[in-house]
């Protein structure tokens, strides 16, 4: 059983460790979000086309308060978040989007670490698998001897 125990343990821990993150993350309630969430979700997720390196919602410029204008028309209308990132990014250019989206060579951007990820934890079964088999070593009568030379030395 202790060998049962110390092979599998590891293992173990890392299925609870997973549950536990997987079951935190999909236990979010999911609320209805208000008119006012809804925009600043939205023009968080665009570029202030005036100050590139703020979003819509962190800058104060005109043009970005026009964008949060029309996100405001366009939730009470009923678009959906991707229609309405949709029309911006077609207004404005796919380069307005903060978040690139996954197709083509972007998708990499999102696909690139969970292969990373998977690889390296193969590595890593692989390599304990190999430290585990190797036979361990024992001192013959001459390490012992040399090492007894050593001590007196």
């Amino acid at each position: 059983m202790t060998g049962f125990l110390r092979r599998w343990a590891p293992w173990l821990a890392l299925l609870v460790v997973v549950v536990v993150a997987l079951s935190l993350g999909a236990g979010r309630k999911n609320s209805h979000p208000t008119v006012t969430q809804r925009v600043n979700h939205v023009a968080s997720q665009v570029r202030c086309p005036t100050c590139r390196e703020l979003s819509a919602a962190e800058s104060d410029a005109k043009a970005a308060a026009a964008i949060r204008i029309e996100i405001r028309r366009r939730v009470v209308l009923g678009q959906s978040d991707g229609e309405i990132r949709a029309f911006l990014a077609s207004r404005y250019g796919r380069d307005i989007l903060l978040k690139p989206p996954a197709s083509g060579v972007a998708g990499l951007v999102w696909v690139l670490p969970v292969v990373a990820l998977i690889c390296g934890a193969v590595f890593l079964g692989v390599m304990f698998r190999r430290w585990k088999d190797r036979p361990a070593l024992h001192p013959t009568d001459a390490d012992r001897a040399l090492v007894d030379q050593a001590l007196r030395g």
